[in-house]
């Protein structure tokens, strides 16, 4: 008589499972504070530029100068964090939000508001990081791509909060509600300090939260401390799992080195090429261009909504849910499925939008149908299976510096694409300004489909074998 292996030590009980979610939203709560943190100034420009009289100079620094600052973020955080940790550097994004969240709400000119933004910037850089990492180093492999998964689905929460929250306080700024000069000042007669200011309770409830994390088991025996490393992973996967665990995590870091330039040679080679081009094509996919310009590409179709806040809500909204749909699937399915699908959805929606703006055949709300088609398609593949696949390919006793790399990666194209795109729209027109997206990123399909393997269900010592075999 065949009987089926037991698998019950692979399965965490269920109160473990908890305290993995709870640790995973701890740490997702820094995508929750990227997300707020890019999305607010949507609903602060036009009130800050007419405060400040900005010339189309200081705003263009003004509206680059937080995404300068996740470029430098990240160039440091990947050192940081593997020298002191992935908790510290957690730690320090949140102390990051609160100083732009105070000091964005407070400035005085628009030299310092721009320095503050520059300082959030640095706080995204470094929780776009550190917290898709930590998450990944404490995930058992069966969960591991839903609980990533969950950081960017707090991006997009983060994304839609900070909508609702400039809506809110733009509506009751009509109205006196408060007696306190302060508030009056910042809320009634600068309405933007207070949009700011929101990001001042996320902040503090990240910081707060932190203080009950513990250190990523990973990271710990790279430091000699396998008793606590074990001890956390025992909470996890219980007891035994956790030895077996421990004994793949010390054989694999004692084979390395533990030096930069291990990246550039040999079996790391590969991943760390496919982690830096999917990174930089997720952005050039433009699903930032459609996020900041979507109203002004809307305009030109002659897309009348009642204000901006509509579409921007519209877009948030199909960002969540169809990330919710990679949250439930990427661990039954995979990733590259999801890519796969995700990528070619992008990249033919991108190009119907474009010959609909070509033959003119975009006037009213049929535009709208390729661009949700489109986010739909970025938010359950490009957007959290990239999150997933930079955190899982590299090896231990570096991940923090590999991983800083891609996301660096993610953020110059980032940068690009947000300064670009402008003059895009203006020289080759929104038809143009959609095929050339469509262009650009679609080697991603041909990159996942030769490139990159299924790590669905695969601990982290075992995709690293993956390369060293290969």
């Amino acid at each position: 008589m065949v009987t089926s292996p037991d698998l019950s030590e692979n399965r965490p009980a269920r109160s473990n499972i908890l305290y993995l979610v709870f640790l995973c939203f701890i740490a997702a709560l820094g995508g929750l504070l990227f997300g707020f943190d890019t999305a607010v100034i949507s609903g602060t420009l036009t009130f800050v530029k007419a405060k400040f009289a900005m010339s189309a100079m200081a705003e263009g620094i003004f509206v680059s100068s937080a995404i300068l600052g996740c470029i430098a973020g990240v160039a440091f955080a990947g050192k940081l964090s593997d020298s002191f940790g992935r908790k510290k550097v957690m730690i320090l994004s949140a102390l990051l939000f609160l100083v732009t969240g105070f000091g964005c709400a407070l400035a005085g000119s628009q030299g310092w508001l721009i320095v503050y933004r520059f300082i959030g910037g640095l706080g995204v850089g470094v929780a776009s990081m550190i917290s898709p990492l930590y998450i990944s180093e404490f995930s058992p492999p069966r969960m591991r791509g839903r609980m990533v998964a969950v950081y960017q689905l707090a991006i997009t929460a983060g994304i839609l909060i900070a909508y609702f929250s400039n809506a809110w306080l733009l509506k009751i700024s009509t109205t006196r509600l408060f007696e306190s000069e302060f508030f009056n000042w910042i809320i009634t007669r600068e309405v933007w300090r207070g949009m700011f200011g929101m990001d001042v309770f996320p902040a503090l409830l990240f910081l707060v939260l932190l203080l009950f994390v513990p250190e990523s088991p990973r990271w710990l025996v790279t430091r000699s401390r396998e008793k606590e490393a074990e001890a956390l992973l025992a909470k996890i996967n219980g007891p035994e799992t956790a030895v077996r665990e421990i004994k793949e995590i010390r054989e694999t870091f004692l084979s390395e080195k533990g030096k930069f330039g291990e990246l550039f040679s040999g079996a790391y080679a590969k991943p760390l090429i496919i982690g830096i081009s999917l990174a930089m094509l997720s952005q050039f996919s433009g699903i930032n261009a459609v996020v900041y310009y979507g109203p002004r590409i809307m305009d030109e179709a002659g897309i009348k909504l009642s204000d901006a806040l509509g579409s921007q809500v519209m877009i948030g909204i199909i960002n969540l849910l169809f990330t919710l749909v990679a949250i439930f699937t990427v661990d039954r399915w995979g990733r590259k499925p999801l890519l796969l699908t995700g990528i070619a959805g992008a990249v033919l929606s991108l190009i119907t939008a474009g010959f609909m703006f070509f033959f003119r055949a975009s006037e009213g709300l049929s535009l709208l149908a390729p661009i949700m088609v489109f986010i739909a398609c970025f938010a359950f593949s490009f957007g959290p299976v990239c999150w997933i696949i930079i955190s899982e390919i590299y090896p231990i006793s570096i991940r923090g510096r590999a991983m800083a790399l891609a996301t660096f990666a993610l953020w110059t194209g980032c940068f690009l694409v947000s300064q670009l795109t402008p003059l895009m729209l203006e020289q080759l027109g929104p038809a143009g300004t959609f095929w050339t997206f469509a262009i650009i990123c679609s080697p991603a399909f041909f990159i996942t489909w030769k490139l990159i393997p299924e790590t669905k269900g695969k601990s982290l010592e075992e995709i690293e074998h993956h390369w060293k075999k290969s």
